[in-house]
This record gives C-alpha cells, sequence and structure tokens, in this order.
C-alpha cells in the first residue's frame, strides 16, 4: 500500500466557532472544514430544512418528454425502459416502471447483458425491440452518447426515443424525441444527478402533468394514487451507489429523505436484500448502501442479468423477493473471488515487467470476467495511486473499465482517443470503452503518452484529509451521534476523518481472509482498552510500533446485542512520522 499525505485541517478560529449555535465545537470543526462558515447554510446542510427540490420542467426538454409520455399512454403504445446493468440503472428501471404501470401504461423493462450487449443502446438490441412492436423508447442512466444508434431506430418510422441520462455530454447529442440530461442544464437544476435521479425527477413531472388533466381524466385519477415520495428509497439506493456528489442540495435532499423509506422497509425486495446483508431496518444509512445494498445489486449485472437486481426492486411477491436476494448474495460473494484472483493476476504482472511506477496501468487479458474489470481497476488505482485501465479481450473487439485519480480525468483522455474506439463513456474518474483488437496496442501508446505529459511534475500519492486531531478521551459514542447530522455522507461529502497521535498499542492481531485486515487495542487512562479495525491494513502486522498515530472514522460497532465504540482505521503511522 502506498504512503499517504496526512492533511491535517488548520483549526478554526475560536471566535468563529462560536457562531456554531447548539453544536459542539468538534462537529463546528468539520463544518467549517467542508466551507460550511455560515451558520445558516450550515443549519440547511446538516438538517435539510429550507433547501428547495428545484422544478423538473426548468430541464432542457423535459415538456416534451412528459407530453410525448402521456400520448403514448393514451394511445396504449408500447413503451419499452431500456436500462443500464448496474445499480443506478436497475432502481431507475424499477422506478419508472413503477410510475408508468401504475398510470395504465402498456409498458416492459430491457437491461441489456453487460457481456453480450455491452453499454447502453445498441443495434442487436433495437431490432429485437423493434420486432415486439414498440412505439417509445425511454432510455434511463444510459444513451447520451448512443448517437448513431438513435438515428438507426429514428429512421425505422414513427417510432421515439426518450433519452434520459446523467453521464458527460459528447460533441453531439443523440437525434432522440427528447435528451433529459441534467449536464444540459444551469442552475436552478442539479447538474450532478444520478441516473435515477434524472428518473425520479422525470416520474415528478409525470405525475404533476398528469394532475393537471381534467378531472375526469383516468391519467388524473390514476396519478392521484402515486405518492413519489415512496419511490425514493431506489432514489437513495441508487444516487449513493453511483457515487454522485452528496455535498450538493438536491442530492443530499433526495438521499436524506430516501433513506427515511428505507428504514420502513416496506418494499419486499429492499427487505429482503436488508435481511442477506445483515442490516436491521431502522439502522439504514449511506455506509450500509455503499457497502451493503449496493454491491449485491449489482453483482447480478456484473456476473449473470442484471434483471435479476430489477426484478428484486420491483416485485410485490415476498417469496420471490427471498429468493432473488439469495441469489444476489450468492452472485456477490463470487464476485468478491473474482475480484481478489484478477487483482493479483495484475500485480504479479506489474511486478514481473517492473512497471509499478508507470503513469497509466494498461491490463487486459482474455481470462477476465467482464462484470468485475471496473472493480479491479479501482482496486489497482488505490493500491498504485494511478489512472487504471482493466480489459477483457474478446475475439474481435474487447471491453474495458477505467478508474482515475483526481489528477486525471479520464473520459476527457478517451474522447481523445475516440478514432480508436467504437464507443466510450463515462465520467472524469470512472469510464468503459470498447475497442477493436486491432487498435488495442495503438490505443494503450496513446492513452499511456496523454497521461504522461498530464502528470509530469506532480506528486502522486494519496492524500488523507483529516478534520482534527483528538485526544484519545474526547471519543465517544455521543460524539459518534453528533457526527451522524453529518448524514448522508459519501462521495464530495466524506465522513469526518480524525486522527490522535501518539495511541500505545496493548494488542494486535491480523483477522480475515489471508489476514488481510488488522486488529488493534489502543490503551485509555483510567478506562478500556479502545477496539480498532483496520480494513486491508494486515501488512502492518509484525512490524508495528508501540506507539503510533491514527487516522480513522470514529463509529459504533454492534454485535450480538452489544455496542461498543471502535475506530475503523483508515491509515497507520509510527508515532511522530510525517509519512510511513
Amino acid at each position: 500500500m502506498l504512503s499517504k499525505h496526512w492533511l491535517v485541517a488548520n483549526p478554526a478560529p475560536q471566535a468563529h466557532l462560536k457562531k456554531y449555535k447548539g453544536i459542539g465545537p468538534i462537529l463546528a470543526q468539520v463544518l467549517y472544514n467542508r466551507g460550511l462558515t455560515d451558520p445558516g447554510d450550515a443549519y440547511v446542510f446538516l438538517t435539510a430544512e429550507g433547501g428547495d427540490s428545484f422544478d423538473p420542467f426548468k430541464m432542457s426538454d423535459m415538456p416534451a418528454a412528459v407530453q410525448r409520455v402521456k400520448t403514448a399512454i393514451r394511445k396504449q403504445e408500447l413503451i419499452i425502459i431500456y436500462g443500464d446493468f448496474d445499480a443506478d440503472g436497475a432502481t431507475s428501471t424499477a422506478l419508472l416502471m413503477t410510475v408508468l404501470t401504475c398510470l395504465g401504461a402498456k409498458v416492459q423493462p430491457y437491461i441489456p447483458h453487460r457481456v453480450d450487449e455491452g453499454y447502453g443502446l445498441n443495434l442487436d438490441a433495437l431490432r429485437k425491440i423493434y420486432s415486439m412492436g414498440a412505439q417509445l423508447i425511454i432510455t434511463v442512466d444510459c444513451g447520451i452518447r448512443s448517437v448513431e444508434e438513435v438515428h438507426a431506430w429514428q429512421k425505422v418510422g414513427k417510432r421515439d426515443i426518450i433519452v434520459t441520462d446523467h453521464h458527460s455530454i459528447g460533441p453531439e447529442l443523440p437525434p432522440a424525441f427528447a435528451v433529459v440530461n441534467p449536464k444540459r442544464d444551469e442552475a436552478p437544476v442539479e447538474t450532478m444527478l444520478a441516473g435515477v435521479g434524472v428518473a425520479f425527477k422525470f416520474a415528478q413531472a409525470i405525475v404533476r402533468a398528469c394532475n393537471t388533466e381534467g378531472r375526469r381524466s383516468p391519467l388524473r385519477t390514476a396519478a392521484q394514487d402515486i405518492n413519489v415520495e415512496d419511490l425514493l428509497d431506489l432514489v437513495a439506493i441508487g444516487t449513493v451507489a453511483d457515487l454522485v456528489p452528496l455535498d450538493k442540495t438536491e442530492n443530499r435532499l433526495l438521499v436524506r429523505r430516501g433513506l427515511n423509506v428505507l428504514n420502513h422497509a416496506r418494499r419486499p425486495g429492499v427487505r429482503a436484500l436488508m435481511e442477506v446483508a445483515g442490516i436491521a431496518p431502522g439502522q439504514v444509512d449511506a455506509m450500509s448502501i455503499g457497502f451493503g445494498l449496493g454491491p449485491r445489486i449489482n453483482a447480478a449485472g456484473r456476473l449473470e442479468s442484471a434483471m435479476l437486481s430489477y426484478e428484486l426492486l420491483y416485485t410485490n411477491d415476498t417469496a420471490r423477493a427471498q429468493s432473488l436476494a439469495a441469489r444476489l448474495q450468492e452472485l456477490n460473494e463470487k464476485r468478491q473471488d473474482l475480484t481478489r484472483e484478477a487483482q493479483e493476476i495484475v500485480r504479479v504482472d506489474l511486478a514481473e515487467r517492473d512497471e509499478g511506477d508507470v503513469p497509466l496501468i494498461f491490463a487486459s487479458h482474455d481470462g477476465f470476467q467482464h462484470g468485475i474489470v471496473g472493480l479491479v481497476a479501482g482496486r489497482l488505482t488505490e493500491e498504485y495511486y494511478r489512472p487504471a485501465v482493466v480489459m477483457r479481450i474478446g475475439e474481435e473487439e474487447s471491453n474495458a473499465s477505467c478508474r482515475s485519480i483526481p489528477q486525471f480525468d479520464i473520459t476527457h483522455a478517451l474522447d481523445q482517443c475516440a478514432d480508436l474506439l467504437v464507443r466510450h463513456g463515462g465520467h472524469a474518474q470512472a469510464a468503459g470503452f470498447t475497442v477493436l483488437n486491432d487498435n488495442i496496442d495503438a490505443l494503450r501508446d496513446r492513452l499511456t503518452g496523454i497521461a504522461a505529459d498530464s502528470l509530469h511534475g506532480q506528486e502522486l500519492r494519496p492524500t488523507i484529509e483529516i478534520d482534527a486531531n483528538l485526544d484519545i478521551h474526547q471519543l465517544s459514542e455521543e460524539l459518534v451521534e453528533e457526527m451522524k447530522m453529518l448524514q448522508p455522507t459519501g462521495n464530495d461529502n466524506p465522513a469526518p476523518l480524525f486522527m490522535t497521535s501518539n495511541a500505545f498499542i496493548t494488542e494486535w492481531k491480523p483477522v480475515g481472509r489471508d489476514e488481510r485486515h488488522l486488529k488493534l487495542k489502543l490503551s485509555r487512562a483510567g478506562q478500556p482498552p479502545l477496539d480498532a479495525i483496520g480494513f486491508n491494513l494486515g501488512d502492518w502486522a509484525g512490524r508495528l510500533p508501540e506507539r503510533v498515530d491514527v487516522a480513522y472514522e470514529l463509529e459504533i460497532n454492534e454485535w450480538n446485542g452489544r455496542r461498543s465504540l471502535q475506530l475503523n482505521l483508515k491509515d497507520i503511522r509510527p508515532a511522530g512520522a510525517t509519512g510511513k
């Protein structure tokens, strides 16, 4: 594991901290670190009160898209909801299917197979959908770069596509009937919504428009039975799982309200998934989604079919939900094993070729499972702190996933290689592409060159940003409860990270599979030792000094009905050191 740079926030002026009425000094410091220096802004951030959700009709093409859907429902045209195969796409598909079904639409879901069809719209799928007699396709969480595919569908005749997506927009918009993507817009629209967030705004607009129909309209009658708030459990899952920023007002509002719905676990599939993940109703937070629910939902699309996850989220049958949740649990365990095996293959290959310090890791193998290449890329980026491309070699063309570091926009780099690619798309730090095998070598050389030029002269090692240096006696369950006011935490709103200097280790032991993790007990004068767990820090076993500085998130560990304070370690260094 690479040595990390510890960046400790400067203490806020005491006079400034006193402005935060009713807030403890540690929480006030954390808010100050996040730029919330105005107490009014901090109050809105903490309570999600006073922040208004933006009007969905402010989004480009929304009025036309809503009107087209209403026409399709009235005429009983077959509508296909075309989703992506990750948690964001599955939740988006289930959400729109729920709303349109309630409105009396003739509607069916379609999620492409990751290996057989790949990401986004594809011509084979469109031929299949055409043969079904579909008159309207609505994409969710995909389609913004499918210019050729949308054009091909439009050529068929009076058959329309509405694209709803949140991914980066390419040089040309697809020639769809309507393109609803917040990245086309400016304030007050939240541009960083997840795909399910866009689907939710679309659903809001459809229901609102139907409620304005004449009093005898069947659409109005049906819309009055829809409570869009009940859909927010799906929005919370997809938003957190897709790693969109949670410092943004709209995303925070949606996830915060969604967690309230999730914790009631009314949806059979959500309840069954919580059971296999060991998450109790009432205990769901953003971390539960990110490490519990999200990976299991994603596992279906990675190794089998994302339609399993869609069905789990959509079904009202408790027995069916339990069966599907059990299957997702099996797939998730298999996914974990395959990811570890593939990561080790790349690690050994890099060591043999002495390529641990390249500007960009480009790994390919015909034995990689296509569904886990993104996870492997993410692990490699974390381990080596370099952009990583991991590719599964196919017969004529190959598919890859990319993960990157803040200093390098991987999608922008792929844009500069568009002439070598069949298709590509994504975000600044996560993307994917398809390439003809004849172009792989040229692509590797060009991407490596772009990375070398962009990253030249920069010190590339991960930085952990620490909110405050706390004495071990300041740590308490009450402090954990106060920090929960920052929920939902996640991308761009991380959980508070603290450090404690010169901590004395009373016990240590490696734990977990292959002893990859580390358990510690830290001395507290006049109190029992404090437990600490360090995931993937097992390499410290056997070389720990007596006294260390520890960086951690503070949490409550619940086991067999007992609660205890615990440090979730993010890094360790010898006491007083400036690095490892």
